[in-house]
């Protein structure tokens, strides 16, 4: 597995890989017939990640092939997905130990993120490895407006 920098030029990969991966996560939050993926906000919204310099994204590859991306600033985690056909294989664990390397050597003490209240495996994920409700919650402005919930994690000076 190769972890690298995402390259300016990625938006169209970021979105493609955050698409499948939360299609087929979300799909009883989001039912793809009902609510088709937002791609062209999404777009832009890598497009935006990838020019501040505050954000930091990283592309996982296997075999030469995109697998799954993360990306963080401003003192959150603030998006892992991984492919749907390379879960299980250590690809997003190896992206979030990445994502709190970075946000450690930013200066981050404790690291942040929201996720879906609904998004059962993906709390697990991050309960296992030691991050815990804040008790903050959030609407997400893409119908149906679904709830998301904050988690927080000490990190270990540097």
């Amino acid at each position: 597995m190769i972890l690298r920098p995402a390259r300016p030029d990625e938006a169209d990969t970021l979105l493609a890989i955050q698409r499948d991966a939360a299609v087929d996560a979300f799909a009883h939050v989001y039912p793809p017939e009902r609510y088709p993926f937002p791609d062209d906000a999404f777009r832009e919204v890598w497009a935006e990640a990838l020019a501040d310099p505050e954000v930091e994204v990283y592309v996982a590859e296997l075999d030469g092939e995109a697998a799954g991306a993360v990306s963080v600033g401003k003192g959150f985690l603030s998006t892992l997905y991984v492919l749907p056909a390379y879960q299980g294989r250590g690809v997003g664990s190896a992206l979030h130990d990445l994502a709190l390397e970075r946000l450690g050597a930013s200066g981050v003490r404790e690291a942040r993120l929201w996720t879906l209240e609904g998004n059962a495996s993906g709390r697990r994920f991050y309960e296992r490895r030691g991050w815990s409700l804040t008790g903050e919650t959030r609407v997400v402005p893409y119908s149906p407006n679904p709830t998301d919930v904050q988690y927080a994690k000490p990190l270990d000076p540097a």
